[in-house]
């Protein structure tokens, strides 16, 4: 038991890269939209580019399995699998070095698509040995502490990466510093090889327990695909990811246009969106750290708060005001509450969490001013453990053939690029940045459909969520 949780430990440090260049997009998207004068539309590509990248990567996955009959990660290994993808992402992260120096937006969205292809090998890895590095039934738990660990990432990465371009936040008027992106990206490729070696000698399982070999072939493809909760949860990946990038990819431009504000001034708002994912995860891991019922609840209340500390800490570095975000613990209050109702089960926290996020969504588009802008970023608190909830149930039950469903479920990623571009569309559009939204509302409903067809399925198929998935809850 202490060798596996010093391995989890190794291994969810790779959760934390991902967090904070997704999140770091959210501020080069604003800022390379006002240097380039890009419409909205395109500058979402910074979104579309990285996303999509998840789709190449799975297909090359999947294809070069099938062209050597045999699963890469079973052949290559876990370890060497997880490092090979980090030496992707770090040539990737070279490419920033000319992209900021000559301004180029072709080379910027190459550098992360080639970041967001590597990253699609480590997460086709790292979500399975998440799951099953221990008891089974807290397989979703295990994948909420990763993902609490990768919005440290989420939370620090625009902090770091808007003073890089702007310095501190109390300067005044800043002229935008392209060329101060590569610093922050040149260490976080060195870090990456640095991890790549260190998985490379660590004590990881190299390979998932399992009776039979999955077969990567056309037929075995479509064979996984028929599996209805397969097939269900590939499109609540991509609309899970697609309504969680787009709400954050799109609110600097709703503060620029409806409070005035400057894109200097815009990086604690989308670190507390990325944040309130770490709040949200952290408040769902508390079944990770002990059985005791009593200590749950009381870890249940006391690390969304902890959390919160965190974002507060990070951003009071930058000169930051923190008054303005107090208000915010109200919200943190009623993801609490819905964490408690949902008991971990993964059907009911999609249920209620996917309720409360069209709820905010829906205030956000008819409010004005903070109001407005709290409603948007709460749906950061109320996507936080919906990755793992659906990860959880469309894997259910599918023994040998989970390293194929995986692939398929990261391939789904890809939504991050294509909703948040859509969004972005119907933005430049005469409805508007604000009731552009509307687009988040669709995808909550399908997610809400999603819970109840797929246990309904899986309870048809003697595969019981609530017994198998206790108290605990990505």
């Amino acid at each position: 038991m202490k060798n596996s949780s010093r391995a989890f430990g190794t291994l969810i440090t790779i959760f934390f890269f991902w967090g904070f260049v997704a999140a770091s997009n959210d501020i080069l998207i604003p800022v390379f939209k006002k240097a380039l004068n890009l419409s909205q539309l395109k500058s979402q590509m910074i979104s579309f580019s990285f996303y999509v990248a998840y789709t190449v990567g799975s297909l090359l996955y999947f294809g070069i399995s099938a062209f050597l009959k045999q699963d890469i990660l079973n052949k290559l290994g876990y370890r060497n699998g997880l490092s090979l993808g980090l030496v992707i992402s770090a040539l990737g992260t070279l490419l920033f070095i000319p992209a900021s120096n000559t301004a180029s937006f072709e080379l910027l969205i190459s550098g992360l698509f080639i970041v967001g292809l590597g990253f699609s090998l480590q997460q086709i890895a790292a979500n399975p040995l998440a799951i099953q590095m221990g008891d089974p039934s807290k397989g979703n738990i295990r994948l909420s502490l990763a993902g609490g660990i990768n919005n440290v990432g989420t939370t620090i990465g625009p902090v770091i990466v808007a003073f890089a371009i702007f310095g501190s936040s109390q300067a005044g008027e800043q002229t935008l510093n392209l060329e101060a992106v590569q610093t922050p990206y040149i260490i976080l490729g060195s870090a990456f090889l640095l991890a790549a070696l260190l998985f490379k000698v660590s004590n990881l399982p190299d390979k998932l327990i399992q009776e039979d070999q999955p077969e990567y072939s056309l037929i075995s493809m479509i064979s996984i695909m028929k599996k209805p909760q397969v097939i269900l949860g590939m499109i609540a990946i991509f609309i899970y990811v697609g309504v969680e990038v787009s709400t954050a990819g799109n609110l600097p431009e709703l503060m620029k246009q409806k409070l005035n504000f400057k894109e200097q001034d815009i990086a604690p708002y989308v670190s507390l969106f990325w944040a309130s994912l770490m709040i949200g995860r952290w408040t769902s891991a508390a079944g990770a750290f002990t059985s005791n019922e009593r200590m749950k609840t009381i870890l249940g209340i006391f690390l969304p708060f902890a959390a919160f500390g965190i974002f507060l800490i990070v951003n009071s570095f930058s000169g930051t005001d923190l008054r303005i975000f107090y208000p915010y613990l109200i919200l943190i209050v009623v993801l609490i509450i819905a964490d408690y109702i949902s008991r971990g089960n993964p059907s009911k926290q999609l249920i209620y969490y996917s309720l409360l996020g069209i709820s905010s969504l829906i205030i956000g588009m008819f409010s004005s001013g903070m109001v407005s802008v709290f409603a948007f970023i709460a749906v950061g608190l109320f996507c936080s453990t919906l990755w793992p909830c659906i990860f959880t149930l469309s894997i259910a039950g599918l023994g040998a053939k989970t390293n194929t469903a995986s692939s398929l479920l990261i391939m789904m990623i890809m939504g991050g690029g294509f909703i948040s571009t859509a969004q972005g569309a119907l933005a430049d559009t005469s409805i508007g940045i604000q009731n552009s939204y509307w687009v988040g509302v669709a995808c909550f409903a399908y997610l809400i459909y999603f819970a109840i067809r797929t246990t309904s399925i899986l309870n048809k198929e003697g595969i019981k969520i609530d017994s198998s998935i206790t108290t605990e809850s990505h």
